[in-house]
């Protein structure tokens, strides 16, 4: 198991972001969360097998249609365990 905690900015709050990530996680059996920070990104943090994550680290870098997506910072965490996938 890995985990990759990420930071999307750009046009990432109001574009469904964050309900797009959590069903593509799910999809893809990746556990975690993710949430809007006040400064306009997201940040997400991602668990699970190793390519799994890469493909939603990847995602990450599209986003949902309506996105636009100008940057993401993604750094390797230690695995702890992640239940399910969460909203906040």
């Amino acid at each position: 198991m890995v985990r990759q905690r990420v930071w999307i900015a750009g046009l990432v709050q109001g574009v469904f972001f964050r309900d797009t990530c959590r069903r593509v996680a799910v999809a893809a059996g990746v556990n975690g969360w993710v949430r809007n920070l006040e400064d306009g990104r997201v940040e997400a943090v991602f668990e699970g097998e190793p390519e799994a994550v890469a493909s939603l680290v990847e995602w990450a870098h599209e986003g949902p249609p309506r996105a636009r997506v100008d940057s993401v910072d993604a750094v390797a965490e230690p695995a702890i365990g992640e239940a399910g996938f969460a909203i906040r």
